[in-house]
């Protein structure tokens, strides 16, 4: 059974100390305020929520993310607001450093069922002004949020389905259930094998959507959904830093090791290190594929296309492009995707230097005798060659992964050695 478990710790309390501290000073503001209540509250002690109230003044939100545990600066940001006066504008300013994407933020009025982008001409630098709707509630956040709430309703859809189970693959630091779920041929020995992963780095939430369009893909009532229940056995570890999902960190360079860089053989996270142990016997020689799904940096040059990212090894990377040609050819939905825009080794930030800290899954993953493919595929958070990226359009791309791994399996034995 996959539980919840509340957002806690000790850089939440923290927080709780800085919105404290706003909460005071906005009814120092003069503005309508009651003795005993602002007139509006700002929270970020939920799951996934994240940012520091430094001060309010007037109808101004003076605030940042949250750092906790990251090695410089990173943008993820997650709070909500009630009790604001319909009609009522505010202005929320992040400071020296920008935090706001390239469709400005993300915001939900329906406490999270829908979530639109806000769009930028209500941004100016680092700054946006919202204008509230009639009840006075809105749910502000970097990226479109994903947490193990939103996989149980996944799995809620699917709860009927003999091709899907969920297990749990170890617990984490927090003493969370980190959940390993199993899909397609699970009832008998398939023909294929493929690891799928997710949120290496928490604040990375769209790829959870496009890991959910995949899976669905190999659930569905069509003939790539049989092909897949008759031949390929998925393992997808949905959060692989479920502590920093849950808690709101930013996860990228968490200190004192990136999870995306606990692959060496002295792994210090639960998560990275009990699937290690558990691929070496479940693979059975019979995986082929590991993909890793992430999400690149905020905005600028190569951050808003769809790309995978390049093995220094040259068969994998001859592998990873006639895969990406196949991705390319069956993609059909609303995010464009061009093989061009890959990112070989030794380009950009893909350079020995920036592995320093330790080995990635990908690069582990692609030493498991029997893999042909193993990489990862940066999903931008809101842009993708001038299509938005939404929850919808993010798991319509999961469906054409499954289409190109369904074509590049079929297609091993055409593989250069």
């Amino acid at each position: 059974m996959i539980r919840s478990t509340s957002c806690t710790g000790r850089h939440k309390t923290l927080r709780s100390g800085w919105l404290a501290a706003g909460v005071l000073l906005l009814c120092c503001a003069g503005i309508a305020v009651s003795e005993t209540s602002p007139p509006f509250t700002i929270h970020t002690d939920f799951p996934g929520g994240n940012s520091i109230v430094d001060r309010v003044e007037g109808d101004t939100v003076y605030l940042r993310p949250d750092l906790h545990d990251t090695e410089g600066w990173w943008f993820y940001w997650n709070f909500k607001l009630a009790g604001v006066p319909a009609g009522h504008t505010l202005t929320f300013d992040f400071g020296e450093r920008n935090p706001i994407g390239v469709r400005g933020p993300a915001v939900s009025t329906d406490t999270g069922a829908t979530w639109d982008w806000l769009g930028s001409d209500n941004v100016q630098g680092a700054t946006f002004t919202y204008t509230f709707p009639e009840g006075g509630n809105a749910w502000f956040s970097f990226t479109i949020p994903y947490l193990e709430s939103d996989l149980r309703a996944f799995l809620k859809k699917w709860e009927g389905s003999d091709s899907l189970v969920a297990e749990t693959l170890c617990d984490s630091r927090g003493g969370r259930k980190v959940e390993a779920l199993r899909a397609g041929c699970i009832a008998e020995r398939p023909k294929y094998r493929v690891l799928l992963t997710a949120r290496h780095h928490a604040c990375e939430t769209m790829a959870s959507f496009v890991l959910e369009g995949i899976l669905a893909a190999m659930l569905a009532d069509d003939e790539d959904g049989t092909w897949f229940r008759e031949n390929v056995e998925a393992l997808a570890i949905p959060f692989m830093d479920k502590d920093g999902v849950e808690a709101g960190d930013q996860g990228k360079n968490r200190r004192p090791r990136d999870h995306n860089r606990d692959y060496d053989e002295a792994s210090i996270y639960p998560e990275t290190k009990a699937l290690k142990t558990h691929v070496v016997d479940w693979s059975d020689g019979l995986l082929r594929v590991a993909l890793d799904l992430h999400c690149p940096y905020i905005r600028g040059e190569g951050n808003e296309v769809i790309y995978l990212v390049g093995s220094p090894n040259k068969v994998t990377w001859e592998r990873q492009q006639r895969f990406a040609a196949l991705l390319e050819e069956v993609n059909n939905g609303p995010l464009p995707y061009r093989a061009s825009d890959n990112l070989p080794f030794g380009k950009r930030w893909n350079t020995a230097v920036n592995y320093g800290q330790g080995v990635s899954f990908a690069r582990w993953a692609e030493t498991i005798p029997g893999v042909t493919l193993s990489t990862t595929i940066e999903i931008p958070y809101a842009n993708t060659g001038g299509h938005p990226v939404t929850a919808e359009s993010a798991r319509a791309f999961g469906t054409s992964i499954a289409r190109a791994l369904r074509r590049y399996l079929t297609a091993g034995e055409d593989l250069p050695e």
